[in-house]
């Protein structure tokens, strides 16, 4: 089982005002702390592109991926404060996909060239293991090359209350069944101080913990999320951080790391006033980039936080910039209404920084080259 790191916090650290040097490694909690709360953002950008350039060169290009959000099922039972987008099963919008509707969408991203299918739903009792493991056999034999990006940890745990088997079954038979790979959904802020408050019914830090280190022991890679901007204090966010650090030190089974902040309209928790703001954001996104230095890759969130700061993301720590976007329904409810973008507009964003761009996979390799000097 994850042991939840329990490492106390200092207060009282020295100052920090715009640093001009390097930190020793490794950065710990203290001193990651006193960078969230008194670095200056622009300083911060500097080391955490300095990071970023020890992990990937100073050349490297700007990175996306073609993918699509199916969310099979918007019934759940969590009841979490945070999300607009969830029902009750006798809400008049409450839905299920049938296969044939997802093959439907997954078709449509074949055929935009895209290569990665994220598929994830509510908590929905209503729904047999089976069924998830038919979308993913029948998906496999339709789409043999497909990436299935499925299932957040919530889900997985559900899986196995539902089956009244171990994790490691579960998630044995999702891989049997063609399974490439978990996202990092669910997480908001891994500690449970927060997650009793906004998500009581969730599953509780180490559980999600446990669902990403068991998934990694059977070869399956994940990604790692951070949602903020809610109920939490400064030391929760960094302590995040570390939970991520301390797990990849294990497993190394992380490809990359996506923090956002929350979108509260039609949700449970839309009178908070706002506690997140697009200087936060780049400043957690920053200090992710130097806490995370065993994760090879941060994304810039543009769904969330629009285009142009997910551009200046990339300009303090953040490597690659997500998906296309070809489908969204959480953040939709929430008050967000990304657009679609394409892929010249994608690559355009890293032209304008000087930088080249390339289409990936979702382990990032390149799958095709955009240089600055492209026709």
């Amino acid at each position: 089982m994850t042991t939840i790191a329990s490492e106390k916090f200092n207060t009282d650290h020295d100052s920090i005002h715009a640093p001009t040097v390097w930190l020793p490694k490794p950065l710990d909690r203290n001193r990651a702390l006193a960078l969230l709360q008194q670095a200056d953002l622009f300083q911060l950008g500097l080391m955490a592109e300095t990071v970023k350039h020890d992990i990937h060169g100073e050349n490297a290009p700007v990175t996306f991926v073609i993918d699509r959000n199916v969310n099979y099922t918007n019934v759940c039972n969590v009841d979490c404060l945070f999300c607009a987008f969830y029902r009750h099963k006798e809400a008049d919008d409450a839905y299920t996909l049938e296969y044939f509707q997802i093959k439907e969408k997954t078709q449509e991203l074949v055929d935009a060239d895209g290569t990665q299918l994220l598929l994830q739903g509510g908590v929905n009792p209503e729904l047999p293991f089976e069924y998830y493991l038919d979308i993913i056999r029948r998906l496999r034999a339709d789409f043999p090359t497909l990436t299935i990006h499925a299932f957040s940890p919530t889900e997985i745990d559900f899986m196995a209350t539902l089956t009244e088997k171990p994790l490691s079954w579960v998630l044995q038979q999702l891989i049997d069944a063609g399974i490439s790979s978990i996202p990092g959904g669910g997480a908001e802020v891994l500690h449970d101080d927060v997650r009793l408050k906004v998500s009581h019914k969730k599953v509780k830090t180490a559980s999600w913990l446990d669902v990403m280190e068991e998934a990694h022991h059977l070869g399956l890679q994940t990604t790692a999320t951070m949602m903020f901007g809610m109920v939490e204090k400064d030391w929760h966010i960094v302590d995040h951080l570390f939970q991520i650090r301390e797990l990849q030190a294990r497993t190394g089974g992380f490809t990359a790391f996506i923090p956002w902040t929350f979108q509260r309209a039609n949700t449970k928790l839309e009178k908070l006033p706002v506690t997140a703001t697009a200087v936060d954001y780049l400043k957690v996104s920053a200090l992710a980039r130097l806490v995370l230095d065993n994760v090879p890759n941060i994304q810039a969130s543009w769904i969330t936080q629009g285009l142009k700061i997910g551009q200046t993301a990339l300009c303090m720590g953040a490597n690659d910039i997500g998906g296309l976007l070809l489908e969204e329904n959480v953040v939709t409810q929430a008050g967000i209404s990304p657009t679609r973008k394409t892929v010249e507009e994608i690559v355009k964003v890293a032209h304008n920084l000087g930088r080249d761009a390339a289409q990936r996979d979702t382990a990032y390799r390149i799958l095709k080259p955009y240089p600055r000097d492209m026709a």
